[in-house]
């Protein structure tokens, strides 16, 4: 209410040139970003609260009492500064997670389109103030309160503010003063569009009168500014796994701290004894790994252009095995450019030097009035930016009515007054229709189809132009009128410079690709050809699909990789048909029909630029940039993102075997205990940052591309994996306790084969999260193995203040080895760890340079 003082410069009754950069600057000092309260990002200090509510950290904090209770200053002191670390470890992994994913939102920010110094601007909606001039169109959803004040009634769904579904019209302001600007929603007549409403069909322009907080949006609350995502079923399993496991080993603990209290007559003991073992088999890492690789691998994704809407996507992204895309904007450069006029058996080229001859520039000016002027169609553009350039009458200024295409009446009309009095209603649309508003007898009509096949066969796409003079006000519909044809119109649109290579790639990876566009056969068929699609099975077009029977289509869809002709409608059978066919399906969509089909596919994938707010809300990723390559890109880093998530889960899985085994079986057997819980901190300190930092950026394998998608029913993390992961950690286990049986088996004291056994645990684990990590085409000095080797030095160096220093000797109860011994047991862990490496290089032959 408050921003209407600052709109008196508006004229409320016409067009505007919009603000200038220095009032809205000025304006969004004084009104604030159009952004509606949202979640915020978690700080430091909810992280680290949550994070001490964990299992583990409560049980660390329980040992470090015990410690400090029996006066153990040094060994409680130690724990405590372990634990201090491991906190910090977590706190700094979800701090970064946060980074990423507040990117991400950024990213995902909507767009507005707006009039601003008289030139149409796309920019983000969170920069919208009150007094911009704002083009509202079919399939946007509204950011901001908008009086509308030209176009055509616009049918608008209000749900998200009345809890109805059913459309509601919109008429713009007649006068000069503004319209009432607190009408309820869900009423009909109003010029008011509101904030979080849905533009279900025309187009139109208006003018922002409230922005963010102060929208009726705003003022219930509501927030549409950010997707809040519950857990995927993979986290939900994994919270339940941890649970369960958190749950057995409090009752472990508790057995084991009662038998060794009542074997060895020693409470005190048998509570650290319990509590040690506890920490060793709680996997706290599964929950933190996951939500780490999902943010970052969303981060990733969305640096190739590519974000991610619902983060269960990156896990089906990968095993992709029919990619369905459009043609025009994702194949193509959708830079649309007229190339040719077709008029009474002649054609003019586009390309010829000087003006078009009159016959073709009355078709061209035809073409014009049939165009919009303020558009996002790319064709309608082509053709006023031709008539400009040639000296044809481009029809400016704002048409009395316009006619909007339906999937009746596949055409565009508009009605202009002429100089003299009379009235021209100016067609464009597909040729077929063109055709029968012309109602032009068969045979003139089968003449007319072989010459949209000639243009076609260019890889043209052809729409037909048509005009009807009369007298009079605009009719209210265009039942029963006849049409004059005008000729036909021939666009370029030509393919992405990137397109043939990444086809290429996708054919290597075992990913089959299908084009699906309205437009006609013959161009389809061309554009195909020239990207590298299979057109060998011809083309399959939109009524002969709509004449299928589902198993019919199903079987017709083996072979057929081009369809066109194609409506919303029919796209859904083709997903539907490739899904029953054993395809795991991505889907591209722009538009506002295109939502079930995009909800439909196993990933839908939405065009950012080009793409309506409906297509947008139904994808689970969305394009930034429109380009195929960057599907390709996307599928790339999906499987490089599964595959090391598998990879680190499945060290979790087997790095927690020889601890907990290390940590309980001793104890069992009646020897001293290996494992005190300062000993555990430590390896957990090692084993965080491996199993999220080094396995998240491992490069991917040059061969990833190479091979076929995974089979769907092949779950991320299934019992081929835990097999794995248990025969992994058993044979760092047995080599493990093999060492330190064998050092107690020689006279050894405890302490020094403790700190034996100890060293050949970290040198296992570290060097099974090498050989788990890398691919056999990775080298093991890759650079970017840095980070690895860095983590590596680090616990060296803690593992020789251990050994050799001896305030940390007696915190952790070590006694220094002999040299000799200490490089003997290193080997042992090496070969323990690293068995596993070495059978993979094997099995590759040679190793081979990895990809980014």
């Amino acid at each position: 209410m408050g921003a209407m003082s600052d709109l008196a410069l508006f004229d409320w009754a016409g067009t505007a040139r919009g603000l200038d950069e220095a009032e809205v600057e000025r304006r969004l000092a004084r009104f604030g970003p159009n952004r509606i309260e949202q979640r915020k990002p978690l700080g430091v200090g909810k992280i680290l609260l949550r994070t001490l509510r964990e299992p583990m950290f409560l049980l660390l904090i329980a040992a470090t009492v015990l410690y400090l209770a029996l006066g153990d200053l040094i060994e409680g002191l130690f724990l405590s500064f372990g634990a201090v670390g491991t906190v910090g470890l977590v706190v700094f992994q979800d701090l970064r997670s946060e980074r990423a994913l507040a990117a991400l939102r950024e990213l995902a920010t909507p767009f507005a389109r707006v009039i601003r110094e008289g030139r149409e601007a796309r920019i983000p909606a969170s920069r919208l103030v009150p007094g911009d001039v704002i083009l509202a169109g079919e399939g946007q959803r509204l950011p901001a309160d908008v009086a509308l004040t030209g176009g055509e009634s616009l049918s608008v769904d209000e749900s998200a503010l009345t809890g109805e579904s059913a459309p509601v019209s919109k008429h713009p302001t007649g006068g000069a003063s503004p319209p009432d600007l607190d009408p309820e929603p869900g009423g009909e007549g109003s010029a008011l569009l509101f904030a979080g409403s849905l533009v279900t069909r025309g187009h139109g322009t208006g003018v922002v009168v409230r922005t963010g907080g102060d929208t009726r949006l705003g003022r219930i609350g509501l927030s549409l500014a950010a997707i809040q995502e519950e857990p995927s079923p993979l986290q939900k399993t994994t919270n339940r796994l941890v649970t369960w496991i958190g749950a057995l080993a409090i009752g472990v603990c508790v057995a084991t701290g009662v038998a060794y209290a009542l074997t060895r007559h020693d409470w005190v003991g048998g509570a650290l004894a319990g509590i040690t073992v506890a920490i060793s088999m709680v996997p706290e890492e599964f929950p933190m790994v996951l939500a780490i690789f999902m943010a970052l691998g969303a981060w990733r994704l969305a640096r190739h252009r590519v974000l991610v809407r619902r983060s269960a996507a990156i896990e089906t992204l990968g095993a992709v095995s029919m990619l369905c895309v459009d043609k025009t904007g994702t194949l193509t450069e959708n830079q649309m450019q007229v190339a040719a006029l077709w008029r009474d058996e002649r054609i003019w080229e586009a390309d010829a030097d000087g003006p078009p001859p009159k016959d073709m520039a009355d078709l061209l000016h035809a073409g014009a009035q049939s165009s919009a002027d303020r558009t996002a169609d790319p064709m309608d553009r082509a053709v006023r930016r031709l008539a400009d350039d040639r000296g044809a009458d481009a029809a400016r200024g704002e048409p009395l009515k316009s006619y909007p295409l339906s999937a009746e009446r596949l055409a565009f009309v508009q009605a202009w007054h002429e100089p003299d009095g009379s009235l021209t209603l100016a067609a464009k649309g597909a040729p077929e229709t063109i055709f029968e508003m012309c109602v032009l007898p068969p045979a003139e009509r089968e003449a007319l189809h072989d010459r949209v096949g000639t243009l076609a066969g260019r890889g043209l796409r052809v729409l037909g132009v048509a005009s009807r003079r009369q007298d009079g006000d605009p009719p209210e519909t265009l039942d029963g009128l006849k049409f004059d044809f005008e000729g036909l119109i021939g666009f370029l649109d030509p393919v992405r410079s990137d397109v043939v290579q990444a086809l290429a790639e996708a054919r290597g990876a075992g990913v089959k690709v299908a084009m699906i566009t309205g437009d006609y056969p013959a161009t389809a068929m061309e554009i195909a050809r020239t990207a590298g699609i299979d057109v060998s099975a011809g083309v399959l077009t939109g009524p002969e699909i709509a004449a299928l029977s589902a198993e019919a289509l199903a079987d017709r869809v083996r072979d057929v990789r081009v369809f066109a002709r194609v409506n919303p409608e029919q796209k859904l059978a083709l997903v539907q048909a490739f899904k029953a066919d054993g395809e795991v399906v991505a889907m591209t969509g722009d538009g506002v029909n295109d939502a079930p089909a995009l909800e439909a596919a196993h990933v839908g994938l939405a065009m950012g630029q080009r793409g309506t707010d409906v297509a947008r809300e139904a994808a689970d990723i969305v394009l930034l940039d429109d380009r195929f390559a960057s599907i390709l890109g996307g599928i790339r880093l999906g499987r490089r993102i599964f595959a090391n998530l598998r990879k680190a889960l499945t060290y979790i899985t087997a790095v927690h075997i020889p601890i907990a085994g290390v940590a309980l079986l001793p104890i069992l057997a009646g020897m001293p205990p290996m494992l005190f819980p300062l000993q555990v901190v430590v390896l957990e300190l090692v084993i965080d940052p491996v199993c999220s930092l080094v396995f998240e950026s491992e490069p991917s394998d040059k061969r990833s591309m190479n091979k076929p998608p995974r089979d769907p029913r092949e779950g991320l993390f299934g019992m081929r994996q835990v097999l794995l992961g248990l025969m992994q950690g058993s044979v760092v286990l047995a080599a493990v306790l093999g060492v330190y049986a064998g050092a107690l088996g020689l006279g050894m004291a405890a302490n020094e084969a403790r700190a034996l056994a100890f060293t050949s645990l970290v040198v296992a684990n570290l060097v099974l999260a090498l050989a788990e990590a890398s691919e056999a085409s990775t080298s093991l000095f890759d650079p970017r193995h840095l980070l690895f080797w860095g983590i590596a030095m680090a616990a060296g160096g803690v593992l020789l203040l251990a050994l050799y220093v001896p305030v940390f000797e007696s915190a952790f109860q070590f006694q220094a080895p002999q040299p000799g011994t200490l490089a003997m047991v290193v080997g042992i862990g090496v070969i323990a760890g690293g068995w596993f490496g070495l059978y993979k290089r094997l099995r590759s032959g040679f190793a081979r340079p990895a990809e980014a």
